[in-house]
């Protein structure tokens, strides 16, 4: 049982959105609630906090489009829950009321034709409950999208491919795939994220629930959002937008980080590629397959752009785009067949003996 509350705790970092998507790890989560919750209650609760708050949860804003999402969301729940409040007492009270007794008659109750007063009303409401929730909405949408971009916000473009995602900032010379990287706002120093939205191939949509609303990515056609981070830590989230096979492996971690470390992070990400000479037979074996004709490694012949940017490879937690942990035995398992982990991958197995796989993840394992 201990086991299964250590793999609950750190499912967040190992299996991003794994309590969204695998049945075996809500099974384990359901047990270890009937075994824990009673015999350790604060623990229980502990753990499922950590849980919960590294997962997509849209009851958790932590950006300033999310905190306009959430308060929309809040008014339009408490207007559907007045209207099934007054729905479900009416029907409770007629069905009561009016129930059949003992000694009744089997005669019909006088029927009754028209009511201006109530059709007027069952009309007029609905209509009047409707245009609040519609310019109620319209509001909100306008207002995040018309906020206007201050000069010291970070641009950040974002390329959905089948199946991951490619970061790009232009500001840094920096290329990065799955991963995003950006700073902390506050109040004293306002910092939001301007994200410009591509798709390389199909129509995806980019959803970081805690951060902002979706926000599709659609062939030939730029859509913009923005985000606002106001504490660091991970936000997780999803390709929201049915793009294939791999659709449900197309996560996004967001990593929002002070200043000061994302500054740092800057830094890293604009240092070349490491060259170490003890896995120099790796990058051989890396520069005469078709790894180059997919991938770029700064400072080397590789300069492919139909996959991920390997250059700081290992700075990653995750590799297949958030599917599983950034481990050399995942890394090399990885490499030698995709559809171990993704099936529909559209990264070929690269059918590498023994000898040149081990040799090409060593020299991988140095790219950090």
């Amino acid at each position: 049982m201990h086991e299964v509350g250590s793999t609950l705790a750190s499912l967040p970092a190992s299996r991003t959105g794994g309590l969204l998507r695998r049945s075996s790890v809500l099974t384990a989560h359901l047990r270890f609630c009937a075994a824990v919750a009673v015999t350790r209650p604060g623990n229980y609760f502990s753990r499922l906090y950590q849980a919960i708050a590294h997962s997509p949860n849209i009851f958790a804003p932590a950006s300033a489009p999310a905190h306009d999402i959430f308060r929309l969301s809040m008014f339009v729940l408490a207007i559907t829950a007045g209207i099934f409040l007054v729905v479900a007492g009416l029907l409770l009270y007629v069905v009561v009321r009016y129930r059949q007794r003992a000694g009744d008659d089997a005669l019909e109750p006088p029927q009754v034709y028209g009511s201006n007063q109530i059709e007027l009303s069952w009309t007029v409401i609905p209509v009047l409950i409707v245009m609040v929730l519609f310019l109620t909405t319209v509001r909100v949408i306008l207002e995040i999208e018309h906020t206007r971009e201050p000069a010291n916000a970070l641009n950040v473009v974002v390329i959905g491919h089948q199946f991951w995602w490619e970061f790009r900032y232009p500001k840094y010379g920096i290329v990065t795939a799955n991963e995003l990287h950006v700073p902390v706002s506050s109040a004293e120093n306002p910092m939001p994220t301007y994200l410009k939205l591509l798709s390389a191939d199909v129509n995806h949509s980019f959803w970081v629930p805690r951060l902002a609303g979706k926000t599709d990515l659609i062939a030939n056609r730029v859509n913009t959002m923005w985000i606002q981070p106001e504490a660091a830590g991970l936000y997780l989230g999803q390709c929201a937008e049915y793009c294939g096979l791999q659709h449900a492996h197309m996560l996004i971690r967001v990593y929002a980080q002070s200043p000061a470390d994302f500054a740092k992070w800057v830094k890293q990400q604009q240092k070349p590629a490491v060259q170490d000479p003890s896995v120099a037979e790796g990058r051989a074996i890396f520069e005469r397959n078709a790894c180059i004709n997919c991938h770029t490694i700064a400072g080397t012949v590789a300069t492919g752009r139909f996959g991920p940017d390997l250059t700081h490879l290992m700075s990653r937690a995750t590799i297949a785009s958030g599917t599983v942990p950034n481990t050399p035995a995942n890394l090399r398992n990885w490499i030698k067949d995709p559809d171990h982990f993704k099936p529909g991958a559209l990264m070929p197995a690269m059918k590498l003996d023994n000898h040149d796989l081990n040799a090409l993840t060593s020299y991988l394992l140095t790219l950090r």
